[in-house]
C-alpha cells in the first residue's frame, strides 16, 4: 500500500533502503559484475536504482520551474523504457561496484533530504506539476525511491539465489 503521508514515506523509504543496503553489502565485486542472461549484473540494477532518483528529482524541479518534464527522459517515452534501460546500461558501464553502491547510497540521500524537506501538503496536497497525471509527488517519491528498492532486492535475491 502507498504511502499517504511524509512520515509513512520516510519510513518506507529508509526501511526498504535499509534492507537492499543490508542485502547488497558482503556481496562481493566478482557475483555484483557479473552478467545474467539478460546481460545484467547486480551492479547494473543498483545503478539503475540509484540513476532513477535522479530521474525523479530532476521531473520534479523541471514541472516546479514549469519546464516540460520529459518521462522517463528526453527523448524517450514509457513504452521506450527497455531501450531507455538499455542505453543507462551502456552510459553506466565504467562505474564499478564501489561506485555503484556509493551512487545508491548518494542518491538515497538527496531523496531523503528531499522528502525531508518538504511538508505532507507538498507531497501529497495534489499532483505533481508537469506529471500530466494525478500522482502526487510523494507518489513520484516512492515509486522511485523504496519500490525501486524493493524491486533490487527482490531481483537480487533471485540471482543469488540462482547462483549468478
Amino acid at each position: 500500500m502507498a504511502a499517504t503521508s511524509k512520515s509513512e514515506l520516510l519510513e518506507i523509504t529508509r526501511n526498504e533502503f535499509d534492507k537492499l543496503s543490508k542485502l547488497i553489502g558482503p556481496i562481493d565485486v566478482s557475483v555484483a559484475m557479473k552478467k545474467d542472461g539478460e546481460d545484467t549484473s547486480i551492479k547494473d540494477i543498483v545503478a539503475h536504482r540509484a540513476h532513477w532518483i535522479d530521474l525523479f528529482l530532476g521531473w520534479y524541479a523541471d514541472g516546479q520551474d514549469g519546464k516540460t518534464v520529459f518521462f522517463p527522459a528526453e527523448g524517450y517515452r514509457w513504452n521506450d523504457l527497455k531501450r531507455y534501460n538499455a542505453d543507462l546500461r551502456k552510459s553506466q558501464i565504467s562505474m564499478d561496484w564501489p561506485e555503484a553502491k556509493a551512487f545508491l547510497q548518494d542518491r538515497f540521500h538527496a531523496l531523503h533530504t528531499f522528502n525531508e524537506n518538504h511538508t505532507d501538503e507538498e507531497l501529497y496536497g495534489g499532483p505533481m506539476k508537469g506529471a500530466n497525471n494525478t500522482w502526487t509527488p510523494g507518489r513520484w517519491a516512492e515509486a522511485a525511491g523504496p519500490s525501486h528498492f524493493r524491486s533490487a532486492s527482490k531481483f537480487i535475491r533471485s540471482e543469488l539465489k540462482n547462483g549468478l
